[in-house]
This record gives structure tokens, C-alpha cells and sequence, in this order.
């Protein structure tokens, strides 16, 4: 939803009030920074639109003098350090750093609970838009490239200890953390349908906790090194730019950014893309792979690495639903139980053929 803010007062002032309207912390800092950024106070004339493209993010355009547009996006002060961490020099260390919004410029709140970052708004378009080939073939080079670049390079364990780990160990500790939850979540009073859906829960995390030992073995064997993972690879956070030399991708959003097998990150991609499309992203990405003189596995295995990344980030939604319920009585947490048990009974390896023949 964006708003035309066409009001007496300075950029600041009005900006501010913007955003105090819907209550977004840190609002005043946020606009000294960007004041400053657009080089001193806007003309009481100018229009300010202020789109929110998702939760604590907006598209700021500023129509006048100005004349810019930019992105500001509220992270938690973690979240903030690892993203400028990602712009500023994980990314430019492997040759990439072109390759993901710039960072523009930051402002902590007062009280040091959220930072602000605005970025460049990115002149493009993202996959959640449009999936011409030419665009997507253009996103799985990237990918590859982001995945050979990172393999075994010497900045993994600082990506490792500021980001997340994708690999087996997650796996275990949300299998674990889970069954807790939903352990603790017996003892209560619940629904019908929640505690048929719950036993259920419970008893798959309990089986997957099982076949564990055998999954970690296949990601060992299979799964080839760690890498720079960018965690969260949906449409909408890949862009693709159309120039005159080509489509041109770029990835933003890196919340999720990590370490572990790239089969994680190709696992979601495909998974977000139709079936026809999976075998020939593959191939491609395959091809990209191989050019940088790396190999992968067999479909075969890379078909049940895929499901079984898709199973733990499933697995990792888990806890917050319980621990809601748990400690807050929210109902919101039961039906999250509820769809994630529905989810898990759909849940199929993402390649049509489960033997793993060439796709």
C-alpha cells in the first residue's frame, strides 16, 4: 500500500509523521539520516510516496529537486550487522559485490532495539514477476557462481559465526528443539483437531530424529563442501535487470545469509518453481557448476538432498508456533501447528523422477 505525502514541513517532518502513523520505531533517527542523504531538507512542495512492500520494509520516492528513490528496510541490530557484513564484504571478496543492493546508509533507534538500512532501489524486475528463460537462466548462473565462488573459501567460519548454519547440525538441533516443544505442548488442554494434528507432528519429528543419522551421512557423502549460502532463495528476492548485453541478476534480502551444502539454497529455488521448470534449472545450474571445473552428485542424491533441505526448513518452523501457545495461549500458534503438519503430508522430493534418472 503506498501513500502520497504532499504536506507543509520538511522531508523530515513529514516523513516522520508517516511513520508514526504506522508505528515503526526509530522513525526520527531514520529520517535525520536520510535528510541528510538527500542533502539537506526537501522543498515543501515535493511529493514523498511511501510504499510498504512487506513488514518494516517501504519504497521511499521523493518527486522534486531530489529526485530519488530508495529502499529502507528495519532490522533487528544482528540481522543489520550480518547484512552489511554481506554488502560490504563477504560478497565483494568473492567478486560478487555488484551483485546485491548497495547499502546507502544506516540509523540505529535510540534505545539500540532496530537499525534502519537503506539501500539503492534496484531497476528490475524480480522472478516473482516475470520467468522468461533468459531471466532465470541468468539467476542460476549467479547462484552457481555465488556456490563455487564461496566453496572452501577462508572467510566460511566468520559467515558461519555472524550467520547461520544450513547444514546438519541445524537439522539436528530443530529436529530436538522441536519435540521439546511439542513434548511440553501434551500436557495441555487442546482442540480436537489440534491434538489430532499435533500427535502427528510429534510422532514425524520423532521418525525424522530416526532417519537423521542416515540424511546427515547422504549430505557428508553427497552433499559436497560448505559454502555462502544465501538462505532464502524465493522469486521475489531474485532481480533481474534486461539490458542491452543481457539479463543481468542481482540477489537482495539476505536475512537467511549462511553456510552449508548449496543443495540447500537449489532445494528452495526449485522448490518455488514449477515442475516443468526443475529439470532444466538443474542442467543449467549443473552445467555452471561444472564449467568451474567442480562436480555435482548423481540427481538421484541431489533429488533427496533437496527434500531433505526442504524438511528441515519445515522442521525449523516448528518451535515458534509451540513456544506461542506454550507461553502465550495464542491461537494463531495452533493453526500454525495445524498447517505445517498439513504441509509435511504433501512434502515431495522436488524432480519427477524419484529414481533419479537424467531430468
Amino acid at each position: 500500500m503506498a501513500s502520497r505525502l504532499r504536506e507543509t514541513g520538511t522531508l523530515r517532518e513529514r516523513l516522520a509523521r508517516s511513520l508514526d502513523e504506522r508505528r515503526e520505531p526509530g522513525a526520527a533517527e531514520l529520517c535525520d539520516a536520510l535528510e541528510r542523504m538527500l542533502d539537506g531538507p526537501a522543498a515543501s512542495g515535493d511529493t514523498i510516496h511511501l510504499e510498504r512492500l512487506q513488514k518494516g520494509v517501504y519504497r521511499l520516492r521523493v518527486d522534486g529537486a531530489s529526485g530519488r528513490t530508495l529502499v529502507v528496510k528495519r532490522h533487528t541490530p544482528a540481522i543489520a550487522h550480518t547484512d552489511r557484513l554481506v554488502v560490504e564484504r563477504w560478497l565483494p571478496a568473492l567478486g560478487l559485490g555488484d551483485r546485491c543492493p548497495r547499502l546507502l546508509g544506516a540509523a540505529a533507534q535510540r534505545e539500540g532495539r532496530w537499525v534502519w538500512h537503506v539501500y539503492e532501489d534496484l531497476r528490475g524486475e524480480t522472478l516473482a514477476d516475470h520467468r522468461e528463460r533468459p531471466r532465470l537462466e541468468a539467476a542460476v548462473d549467479l547462484i552457481a557462481q555465488l556456490h563455487t565462488r564461496g566453496d572452501g573459501h577462508a572467510l566460511l567460519p566468520e559467515i558461519r559465526w555472524y550467520g547461520r548454519d544450513h547444514g546438519a547440525r541445524s537439522l539436528m538441533s530443530n529436529l530436538r528443539d522441536g519435540i521439546a516443544a511439542l513434548e511440553a505442548l501434551a500436557t495441555m488442554r487442546t482442540p480436537a483437531r489440534f491434538a489430532q494434528a499435533h500427535r502427528r507432528l510429534l510422532e514425524r519429528l520423532h521418525r525424522l530424529l530416526e532417519e537423521a543419522p542416515r540424511q546427515v551421512r547422504l549430505m557428508d557423502e553427497a552433499g559436497g563442501p560448505d559454502t555462502l549460502l544465501h538462505g532464502d532463495l524465493w522469486p521475489k528476492n531474485v532481480f533481474v535487470a534486461v539490458a542491452d548485453d543481457g539479463p543481468r541478476a542481482r540477489l537482495v534480502d539476505w536475512d537467511h545469509v549462511g553456510v552449508g551444502p548449496a543443495s540447500y539454497d537449489l532445494s528452495t529455488f526449485l522448490y518455488q518453481s514449477s515442475p516443468d521448470e526443475r529439470p532444466w534449472l538443474l542442467r543449467r545450474y549443473r552445467a555452471a557448476v561444472e564449467r568451474s571445473g567442480q562436480r555435482l552428485a548423481a540427481d538421484r542424491d541431489l533429488n533427496l538432498l533437496f527434500h531433505t533441505a526442504e524438511t528441515a526448513r519445515g522442521v525449523s518452523c516448528v518451535v515458534w508456533p509451540a513456544m506461542a501457545v506454550l507461553n502465550d495461549g495464542a491461537e494463531w500458534g495452533r493453526s500454525g501447528l495445524v498447517d505445517i503438519e498439513d504441509w509435511f503430508e504433501t512434502l515431495r522430493p522436488p524432480l519427477p523422477d524419484p529414481l533419479g534418472g537424467a531430468a
